[in-house]
């Protein structure tokens, strides 16, 4: 008989599971209440228990963990600083979708060379994440495969599902399960429609396939998570960050029964994925909240140490520290002078509005 099944498949390598990992690599106490205080702060925030606007920021991918962690310990601070008015989330990419080809992050390929050791970029990146929640930041991410929050969830304070994955069924299942607040971003061409379903969909149970934390597949059998919320990332060669366009997500999410907690991505097609355009997309949400807007509860930046982005070189020495290798980011200065001025402009406003 002729073989039908694995026709395109080369190899099938053994991954360790979920259980070996962390047992590699165990969650502390410091970590642990980094997480939990994350969360019960982003809970309280979506509530409108917790006055403040967080803002999760960060690079647009993690690829090297030094450069991470320096970044990490700079926000800490920055954090601390601006806490009675801003809850800092650290933006902790690993996972990068792609349009047709390119770099899919570090725990596809953590050495840059397509050599795809995903066992050891699986083990780093809960190593990253350890260490950064280790220092005080509570972490977010995006969910892109749906094995991975076995290995790392216990680690994530809040989870984004991206444009390209608000759609799918697999994912919004993924995300009834997640134990953080998950907001989904509009469709690349701007509509808001996917997500909103996508919030309704999540907020309920629901069965699948997938695997336990010793690897075993299971039926996964979910509670609903009632902290979807939408996430504004503009789209369709448009932003969507301006005041008519918040509007009318709020409508869109009034008509749905579902709480009108909007996130704006400062990034992507809201600043022409340009970054020196973030700030400006940035000032304009905080002046909306400054005349009357109650929906906006959060915000994106991507930030690294230095401004722009960089082309893997085949000579990994010649990658310049601290810059990032997707998307251009804003620079360390910039984020802080972002930050402080949102924080001065809303220091005192934000209790009112809660109220």
């Amino acid at each position: 008989m002729q073989q039908t099944e694995n026709l395109n498949i080369e190899a099938f390598d053994n991954m360790p599971t979920p259980g070996e990992i962390h047992a590699r690599v165990p969650i502390t106490e410091a970590a642990e209440k980094s997480v939990v205080a994350g969360r019960r702060a982003l809970e309280a925030i979506l509530d409108r228990r917790d006055p403040r606007l967080f803002i999760v920021v960060g690079p647009c991918s993690i690829h090297d963990p030094v450069a991470g962690i320096d970044y990490a310990r700079r926000l800490k601070a920055l954090a601390d600083e601006v806490a009675d008015t801003l809850c800092l989330v650290m933006r902790v990419y690993f996972e990068k979708p792609r349009t047709s080809t390119g770099w899919k992050g570090y725990i596809n390929d953590p050495r840059l060379d397509d050599s795809f050791h995903i066992e050891e970029g699986m083990q780093k990146a809960r190593e990253f994440l350890l260490a950064v929640n280790e220092i005080g930041l509570p972490a977010g991410t995006e969910a892109l495969d749906p094995i991975s929050p076995q290995y790392l969830g216990d680690l994530v304070a809040w989870t984004a599902i991206g444009a390209r994955t608000a759609e799918s069924q697999t994912h919004r299942e993924m995300a009834s399960g997640l134990s953080t607040p998950v907001g989904f971003k509009n469709g690349t061409d701007g509509s808001v429609d996917a997500a909103i379903n996508a919030i309704l969909s999540a907020s309920r149970p629901h069965s699948f396939l997938g695997i336990n934390s010793d690897g075993r597949t299971a039926v996964i059998r979910t509670r609903g998570n009632r902290y979807g919320h939408l996430v504004l990332r503009g789209g369709g060669d448009r932003p969507n960050y301006d005041t008519v366009s918040v509007a009318m997500a709020e409508q869109a999410l009034a008509k749905a029964k579902l709480p009108e907690n909007v996130v704006v991505d400062c990034s992507h097609a809201n600043s022409y994925k340009k970054p020196e355009l973030q700030p400006l997309v940035m000032h304009d949400c905080v002046n909306q909240i400054r005349v009357g807007n109650r929906s906006i509860v959060g915000l994106m930046i991507e930030s690294f140490i230095e401004a722009g982005n960089q082309p893997i070189p085949d000579d990994h020495a010649q990658l310049k520290y601290g810059r990032s290798i997707t998307d251009a980011c804003v620079d360390w200065p910039t984020t802080e002078q972002m930050i402080r001025e949102a924080r001065a402009a809303l220091r005192d406003l934000l209790p009112q509005r809660c109220r």
